[in-house]
Order: C-alpha cells, then sequence, then structure tokens
C-alpha cells in the first residue's frame, strides 16, 4: 500500500470483515435491535441529498440534526452540530424548541441526549443497530455481579465507579446508584481525582484502556496498581487479594477502532515519515499511547490540528472517516495528515447510519410518523442522569 499524503485521498481499502459490517448485516450478539421497520431508499438512488434537503426544510425547527464526529461526509452535511457524544448531548438540551433530536451517533449517545433533553423532546436514531462494542461489553447483569464480587472480597465500601461516557443508559443508572461519576476522555483525570477523594479504589467500566492509560500517564500510578476484571471469569479471573490491593479495577472492555492501533503502526509511519507527530487517542493500548507524541479526545485531536504550523506532519491514531475529513481540511494549509495504520479503521456502526437511513427518517419525521424513538425508562433516567450530573460539577 502506498503512503498517503494530503494531496491525494487516504488509500485505505476495507477488509472482507469491514465490508460485512458496513453494510446491512446483523450482529445477534448485540444487545442493540438491527432492523429498520420501513422500507429504505436505494443507495443508488440520485436524489437522495435533494430528498433529505427537502424533508428537513419541511421540518424546519421542528427538527435538530446532530453528527457525531466518527459519522459518513454524506451524513455529517446535514447536521446542524458536530461533536464528540457529551458535546452533543448538551447540544440537544440546549435547543427545547426542536421536538425531534435526530442522533447520526450509536446507541448509548442517543440515550444520552434523551437524558439530558426534556419530556417533550424525541429522540430519533435513524438506525437501531448502530451500536456501540465497547457499551456492549458491559452489561447491567454482569456489573451487578462485579458488585457482588467486590462485597465478597470485602472492598465495596472502598470503591468508587467511574463510567465512561460511551456506556449504556444501565451502566450509567447503576454509577449514579453507587455514588459514582462518568467521564468524558477530556475530563477523565478530574473523573478520577474526584473519585478517589470519595474512595480509595475506582471500578472503571467499560474502557480498560482509558482507564489505564488515565492513570498511569496522568495520575502516576504504576501498572501494578491495576488489574483487569473479566466478566467471562469468575470472578472477574481475580483473587480477593488482588481487588485489595489494587487501586484501579478495569472492566475488561475496548473500542474495536482504537484497539486495532499498535506500536509498529506508530514505529512504521515515523520511518515512512520523518517529523511525523504521532497523535492518538487514549481509548489506544497503553503501549501505543507511550510511544505516541500527543494524546487526547476527538475534540483535543481537531483543535491540535487547528493550531498545528503549516508544514506540519500528522499521523492520527482514530476513527477513518474523522481521519479523512481532517486530511482534506487541513490540505489547503499544507499540513499533512495521514491515517496511523494501513488498514481500515472505519468504526462499522457508526457507518451503519448512512444516507438511506438518514432521508428514511427525515422523510418519516415530515409526514408525522415517529421511527426509532430512543426512550430511557424512568428510573435508569433518575440515576444515569445523578451520574451525569456529578461529572457536570467536576471542578
Amino acid at each position: 500500500m502506498r503512503v498517503v499524503t494530503t494531496a491525494q485521498p487516504l488509500d485505505v481499502q476495507p477488509s472482507p470483515l469491514a465490508l460485512l459490517l458496513l453494510g446491512r448485516e446483523a450482529d445477534a450478539r448485540s444487545e442493540r435491535g438491527v432492523d429498520c421497520p420501513g422500507d429504505l431508499p436505494s443507495p443508488s438512488d440520485p436524489d437522495l441529498v435533494e430528498r433529505a434537503r427537502a424533508a428537513k426544510e419541511k421540518l424546519g425547527d421542528k427538527v435538530f440534526i446532530l453528527g457525531h464526529h466518527y459519522q459518513r461526509d454524506e451524513v455529517i452535511q446535514f447536521a446542524d452540530v458536530t461533536g464528540d457524544s457529551f458535546k452533543l448531548a448538551k447540544d440537544a438540551a440546549a435547543r427545547p424548541e426542536a421536538e425531534y433530536i435526530v442522533f447520526c451517533g450509536v446507541h448509548f449517545m442517543a440515550e444520552s441526549a434523551d437524558i439530558l433533553t426534556s419530556d417533550d423532546q424525541k429522540v430519533v436514531l435513524p438506525d437501531l443497530a448502530a451500536g456501540c462494542s465497547m457499551a456492549d461489553m458491559a452489561t447491567a447483569e454482569q456489573v451487578a455481579e462485579c458488585w457482588d464480587v467486590l462485597t465478597e472480597a470485602g472492598v465495596a465500601e472502598q470503591v468508587v465507579p467511574v463510567s465512561y461516557m460511551n456506556s449504556s443508559a444501565d451502566i450509567k443508572a447503576f454509577t449514579g446508584k453507587h455514588g459514582g461519576t462518568i467521564c468524558t476522555s477530556s475530563n477523565a483525570k478530574r473523573a478520577l481525582d474526584w473519585a478517589f477523594e470519595q474512595g480509595e479504589k475506582v471500578l472503571f467500566l467499560p474502557d480498560q484502556h482509558l482507564g489505564r492509560n488515565t492513570a498511569v500517564r496522568d495520575m502516576g500510578m504504576s501498572l501494578d496498581d491495576c488489574v483487569l476484571y473479566n466478566p467471562h471469569k469468575p470472578n472477574g479471573g481475580l483473587t480477593a487479594e488482588e481487588l485489595r490491593n489494587a487501586k484501579m479495577i478495569l472492566w475488561r472492555g475496548h473500542c474495536s477502532v482504537h484497539g486495532r492501533f499498535s506500536v509498529e503502526s506508530v514505529n512504521d509511519v515515523r520511518e515512512r515519515i520523518p517529523g511525523v507527530n504521532v497523535l492518538v487517542h487514549p481509548e489506544c493500548k497503553h503501549e501505543v499511547v507511550a510511544a505516541a507524541d500527543y494524546v487526547g479526545s476527538t475534540e483535543y485531536i481537531i483543535k491540535m490540528l487547528e493550531a498545528a504550523p503549516a508544514g506540519s506532519k500528522w499521523a492520527i491514531g482514530t476513527e477513518l472517516n474523522l481521519v479523512q475529513r481532517l486530511a482534506n481540511r487541513f490540505a489547503a494549509q499544507g499540513k499533512e495528515v495521514v491515517f496511523l495504520d494501513k488498514t481500515v479503521c472505519f468504526c462499522s456502526t457508526m457507518n451503519r447510519i448512512d444516507l438511506p437511513h438518514l432521508v428514511w427518517t427525515l422523510e418519516s419525521l415530515a409526514e408525522g410518523n415517529l421511527v426509532n424513538r430512543i426512550e430511557v425508562d424512568r428510573e435508569t433516567e433518575q440515576f444515569a442522569k445523578l451520574a451525569l450530573e456529578r461529572m457536570l460539577a467536576l471542578p
């Protein structure tokens, strides 16, 4: 595969597995829905863009479209705002006049928007199969069993749960019930600082890498301070002594996109592009973060490139849609932006929301038909909102 620069399109070819995931196939193991109840327009329909534009215009102020950074360009062009998951949920809450919030992202993001918006607003996910593999790695039943293990080990009273924004409403509610808080990739250190003021240990859900990277890289802990709880093993695969000695109890979850990057990817790009700056997301593995020059959230990555001098070279370790968009955006400024890996790294579930799904959603709403509403039940919403409010109150 040839080296890619901003002077030409990013030459990254999907693997057979990626092509399967990017199509209309279903994953029966996901806790999310997999079927679209309506008839989607054909992807080859030449009028899709005009149909989306017309339906959005007909809805007017009644609709507010949110587009996550990892969405396809064909969808992003219709977003009223773009951002990461928490920024978008807050943006939705700031638009009380919008009857419909169309969230072009994944399921947990739409849940968060429903939690933070008013009861009169209806949050819609264009494709119910747009879930998050990381969020699916921690179910309410598994986390409840983990808490039983911590209780039996005599450490539960010392543990404060901290859950990543990339988690289901059920996990956020568990966190709220047990005195914990939510965090984003931007404020994870602040959340952990707060948690350790409340207790002696943290149960970090569901992304092990963000928890480990924050604890070790940002807070000066050692890798020995961290243990990995595997929900598929008896007692999480840990002894009571290991739980008593640990400061960070990390859930065995990860991002399927960021987990693909390796130290070999970093070494390879440094050899191919002398002077390149390696910038990665903190959901990457610890050894990748340690080998990088800069580490930060999607918003951090965008701001770093905005501030970068002309002529600088950047290899970005995050989702490919965003990297391609940044490469195109900054090419005119003489900034070279390449993808860190040589193989495809689209977020397959994000990519389920395509232009046909968006057109179907907007046209259905314009005709008065509410589709694919995401609604969190009252009790879950109450405790999940409590955890989110604790995060909002962080200094």
